[in-house]
């Protein structure tokens, strides 16, 4: 079996992981995942009470007891790449012991849902409304550099994706993949079920144009219109496809659901959006 060297798992003197500064005994299998610190705090407002309170960067961690159920809630920051460090940093504390740095032999599977905001691409999902990335395409490029990753892609939409949107050859090569579906049913059973972009970046990447011009300015078009076996495409987001994609590969069961505060066809958004969130992350406390 494979000891996991230093480089490669780096951990504190005071045996936490390296990023998010938590040790394995204060991580819960129930994970509630937000962008924002400050919201890890409002998330454990709910709570009967509260086991640690970690803050490393922009990573903020509190594990709690919610009506009876252990829970911890965890900030990962903006962007894919943070996801990356996130994910990979769960699952060791999960699933590595740390004295002997060996994978344990009985593999825990963790249940990670990501609450976040997003804009809407179609009529149907208005400001306000939640939607649940039933499936995700990634403009980050994070998996691709895993093996297997075709393993857990949907090979046929990438192709008709890639197709319809003239893909520029110098972006990532997007990947499309489904979050978990039980646990799509067992939280978002009531909710818009969505195809969620992931995007490498809030302005450019997102088709937003305030000083710079956009390489492809058509690129937003071109995606509002694509469908694929009655599929479209609901929102844009910076997280749901990696913690979607690295969960399936590491065997747990990932999903996001966002709460829509803009409306890119329209061009309107909502920055006061802070009350729908607060009820979203009630509903995913009462049903993870």
């Amino acid at each position: 079996m494979r000891k996991i060297p230093d480089s490669e798992l780096i951990i504190n003197a005071d045996s936490s992981v390296f990023h998010l500064h938590i040790k394995p005994e204060q991580l819960s299998d129930k994970i509630i995942m937000m962008g924002d610190p400050e919201r890890v705090s409002l998330t454990a407002s709910f709570f009967d009470s509260i086991e640690c309170n970690i803050q490393s960067r922009e990573f903020h961690t509190i594990t709690g007891t919610y009506k009876g159920k252990r829970i911890t809630a965890i900030s990962h920051g903006i962007g894919p790449d943070n996801m990356d460090i996130v994910l990979t940093e769960l699952d060791a504390l999960a699933n590595v012991d740390f004295a002997t740095r060996d994978v344990k032999k009985d593999f825990k599977q963790l249940t990670l849902v990501r609450v976040g905001t997003s804009g809407g691409m179609q009529p149907h999902c208005p400001i306000g409304s939640y939607v649940v990335a039933a499936k995700s395409i990634g403009f980050d490029g994070v998996l691709n550099y895993y093996a297997d990753r075709d393993s857990v892609c949907d090979l046929g939409f990438e192709t008709a994706f890639k197709h319809h949107t003239n893909w520029n050859p110098q972006h990532c090569s997007p990947y499309i993949v489904k979050a978990d579906e039980e646990l799509v049913n067992q939280i978002g059973h009531d909710m818009i079920k969505g195809v969620t972009i992931s995007a490498i970046g809030f302005y450019g990447p997102q088709g937003r144009y305030v000083r710079m011009p956009l390489a492809n300015p058509d690129l937003n078009n071109r995606i509002e219109s694509f469908e694929h076996e009655g599929e479209v495409i609901t929102n844009y987001e910076m997280e749901s496809a990696p913690l979607a994609g690295l969960g399936r590969l590491m065997g747990h069961r990932a999903m996001t659901i966002c709460t829509i505060i803009a409306n890119r066809i329209a061009g309107s958004s909502n920055a006061n959006y802070k009350g729908s969130i607060e009820d979203l992350l009630k509903t995913v406390l009462d049903r993870i």
